[in-house]
């Protein structure tokens, strides 16, 4: 794998890269130079100061992934590299604690005027008065936003002895209940709150989220802080609402154009401002470079990122006991669409047993993957989902007890004017993944490898004469399995052999008396 290092990224995970990838480090491209450059590379990471646009995304022949070294990703067109099959993963985690240290140091801050108080004391002036600030004691803080920052934040807020008021649609009261703090719509926080956070990330929701009507309504006094993302603040609004006395102070680290030239904020004594510092500590640096860096090496080893943008996140826990059930899933999604050979309007996934209790996402796009693999290239977990829908293909997923006697089992199955194909498997002892249905026959084969499967008459003398077709060819049987649904009926035959079969061989089993059909696949 070839990776593009195009921001400034910590050593660490350059070196982490490097033990796995050929690396090239080369910052400050302009956008064309990028566009030229990002032909030639499997994977790309930034952080903040590239801006990965559909043009370069387009140009990007073989990208599979692109890496933030951060948490936002409002510098990458996602629906763009959605639609080409590029996974966009960040690292959430790395800097959290940094991001909340930094906001509370800015709380602190804006609340006791440090920085113009020190500023005015190195131009020679003494006056105490003016820059008298407040407390946080017994004051109540409003959080926006109560993901891994603002959790946090609020944790350590309430150390200081602040009642804490948070807004965030996504989190349950109980989760609240848990962090010891009130849940509560958006105006109620601005309206109550002493000091606000802001903590989202910057969407079309959250654009201009806090506005001149939001300034109306919150406390005389009130001071609020953004080290999230410039723009969920309206810049204009806030400044005017400063000048006017009805905001005592903010503490603003973030800007919706960086460098932040001839932005209003910066015209506000009042307004203390950082250079986009929420992540720029030794340990958060590191953290996420080389977060992004293991992710990176893991998908070149075929494997799946642990916190990807445009693709359901997995736990190691949920892993665990998924992962052999998706690589069954594709395989029995490969088998379903080669089977069919032809367009579907529906595809219905059945999960039975104790995995229909866990998060079955990622093995529904495990069959999606393996089902449009069959027929064209370009397919992965990114945007097999919505290729299926592009293609029109209703999906229906269901769940229930068991199936078949089964402790475990996936079900799918293909509908296009009144036929239908199905499959089912299960994992046996977590690792070996056996089709177990065909069909209505029973069967008991592996899920992977080549096999011919033909279906034949209820009568002797048929699958010898197949076996020395093989044979004649020089294509050894590792296995056969015969499914049958009661006697006179065809039965359905299935052969696991060493290689691919030849259309000329195929052509030898179907002349045989008493072969219905016969077909290859690979899995």
């Amino acid at each position: 794998m070839r990776v593009l290092v195009s921001d400034s990224l910590a050593e660490e995970g350059v070196r982490r890269l490097e033990s796995g990838a050929e690396v090239d480090v080369i910052t400050n491209l302009s956008p064309e130079e990028l566009v030229k450059k990002i032909k030639d590379y499997d994977a790309l990471v930034i952080r903040s100061g590239t801006k990965v646009t559909a043009e370069v995304i387009n140009a990007a022949d073989k990208l599979k992934v692109i890496g933030r070294a951060g948490v936002g990703i409002d510098n990458v067109d996602v629906e763009a590299a959605t639609k080409k099959g590029i996974i966009v993963l960040n690292a959430p985690g790395g800097n959290t604690i940094s991001a909340a240290e930094h906001t509370i140091a800015m709380m602190l801050a804006v609340s006791r005027n440090i920085p113009q108080a020190n500023a005015a004391l190195h131009k020679g002036e003494w006056n105490r008065k003016k820059y008298t600030g407040v407390e946080f004691y017994n004051k109540t803080l409003g959080i926006v936003g109560l993901g891994r920052v603002g959790a946090e934040v609020a944790t350590r807020m309430k150390a200081f002895g602040m009642q804490i008021l948070a807004y965030d649609p996504f989190v349950t009261e109980a989760k609240a209940n848990q962090l010891g703090i009130k849940i509560a719509p958006l105006e109620e926080v601005l309206r109550n709150s002493d000091f606000i956070t802001v903590h989202t990330p910057l969407t079309n929701e959250t654009r201009n989220l806090i506005d001149e009507d939001e300034f109306k309504i919150m406390r005389p006094g009130v001071r609020i802080v953004n080290c999230a993302r410039g723009g969920i603040i309206n810049e204009a609004a806030l400044a005017k609402a400063v000048a006017e006395g009805k905001i005592a102070g903010a503490a603003i680290d973030v800007f919706t154009k960086e460098p932040p030239t001839g932005n209003p904020l910066l015209e506000q004594e009042k307004i203390i401002t950082t250079p986009h510092l929420g992540a720029s500590t030794a340990e958060a640096q590191i953290n996420v470079a080389i977060a992004v860096a293991d992710q990176i090496l893991a998908i070149s080893k075929g494997g799946m990122p642990s916190t990807a943008i445009n693709m359901p996140a997995i736990s190691p826990e949920t892993m665990a006991v998924m992962e052999p059930y998706m690589k069954l899933a594709e395989k029995m999604g490969s088998l379903a669409g080669q089977l069919a050979g032809k367009r579907y309007e529906t595809l219905e996934i059945t999960y039975a047993g104790s995995i229909a209790e866990k998060d079955t996402n990622p093995v529904t796009i495990s069959v999606a993957k393996g089902l449009l693999s069959s027929v064209k290239g370009g397919v992965n977990f990114v945007n097999a989902l919505g290729l299926l829908k592009e293609g029109g293909v209703k999906l229906v997923q269901s769940k229930t007890e068991s199936a078949n006697g089964y402790n475990n089992a996936i079900t799918l199955k293909l509908h296009n004017d009144g036929e239908a194909i199905s499959v089912q498997g299960t994992v046996y002892g977590n690792k070996d993944k056996r089709i177990v249905q065909l069909n209505n026959y029973r069967v008991h084969v592996p899920s992977e490898g080549n096999m011919v499967i033909c279906m034949i008459e209820d009568k002797p003398n048929i699958i010898g004469p197949c076996c020395v077709a093989l044979g004649e060819s020089k294509i050894n049987i590792g296995g056969m399995h015969v499914g049958r649904i009661s006697e006179g009926l065809p039965q359905a035959m299935i052969l696991s052999v060493d290689q691919a079969v030849p259309e000329e061989t195929l052509d030898k089993i179907r002349s045989i008396p008493g072969v219905l059909s016969a077909k290859t696949v690979k899995l």
